[in-house]
C-alpha cells in the first residue's frame, strides 16, 4: 500500500496553514519523507505531517485553491493564518533591523578606512619632506668635501698631467731654463 502525497498546497491547505510554513518545515527536515516530483513539484506524506504535528482536515481536491479550503476551515485557519503573517511582520523587523546594523557597520568601516588613508597620506608627505631634507643635506656635504680637497696640480702649460709641461719641459723647481738662440734664456710664462 503506497503512502498518500500532497503536494505543498494541498498539505497547506489540509492542515489549515500557508504553504510557505510547509516548505519552512520541509526545508528544516521536519517532513523526511518529501520528495520532489517533475510534474507536481513537492510532494508530503501525510504520515509525516501527522508527524511534524499538523492536524489534518479534509484534504481539498488538487484543483481547489486554498482560499476554498479557508472557507470551509474558518477559525483554525485564520489563527495559523495569522501567526503566520505575525511571524513574518517579526522576522521582517528583524531583517530590516540586521540590515541596518549591517549598513551602519558598512558605514563605520568607511569612516575609518577613511582616515587610515588620510593618516596615511600625511606619512607620506612628511616622509617626503625628510626625503628632500635629506637630498639638499648631501648635496651640502659633497659640495663642502669638493671645497676641503686639495685642487690638483695644474702644469704650467696647462697640459692636465701634474709636475709635466706640454713641450715635455719639467715643471716646478726642478725645470731647466733653455737657452734661446740670441744667448738669452727663455721663460715660459709671461710677464706682466
Amino acid at each position: 500500500m503506497t503512502r498518500p502525497m500532497l503536494t505543498q498546497r494541498e498539505a497547506a491547505a489540509a492542515c489549515g496553514v500557508s504553504r510557505t510554513t510547509i516548505r519552512r518545515r520541509r526545508e528544516a527536515g521536519d517532513l523526511p519523507g518529501a520528495v520532489q516530483d517533475p510534474a507536481r513539484g513537492w510532494l508530503i506524506p501525510v504520515p509525516d505531517l501527522l508527524a511534524a504535528g499538523f492536524r489534518l482536515n479534509a484534504p481539498a481536491g488538487p484543483d481547489t485553491p486554498a482560499a476554498d479550503s479557508s472557507a470551509e476551515h474558518g477559525g483554525n485557519h485564520r489563527q495559523e493564518h495569522g501567526g503566520d503573517v505575525a511571524g513574518l511582520r517579526a522576522e521582517l523587523e528583524r531583517l530590516r533591523h540586521e540590515h541596518a546594523l549591517a549598513v551602519a557597520e558598512a558605514e563605520h568601516g568607511r569612516r575609518l578606512a577613511e582616515l587610515e588613508a588620510g593618516h596615511l597620506r600625511e606619512q607620506l608627505g612628511v616622509r617626503a619632506e625628510q626625503l628632500a631634507l635629506q637630498a639638499a643635506h648631501i648635496s651640502d656635504l659633497q659640495q663642502t668635501v669638493r671645497a676641503l680637497m686639495p685642487a690638483p696640480e695644474r702644469s704650467e702649460l696647462g697640459s692636465g698631467v701634474p709636475g709635466q709641461a706640454q713641450s715635455g719641459r719639467q715643471s716646478g723647481p726642478d725645470r731647466q731654463e733653455s737657452k734661446a738662440e740670441d744667448g738669452e734664456p727663455s721663460r715660459w710664462w709671461r710677464r706682466g
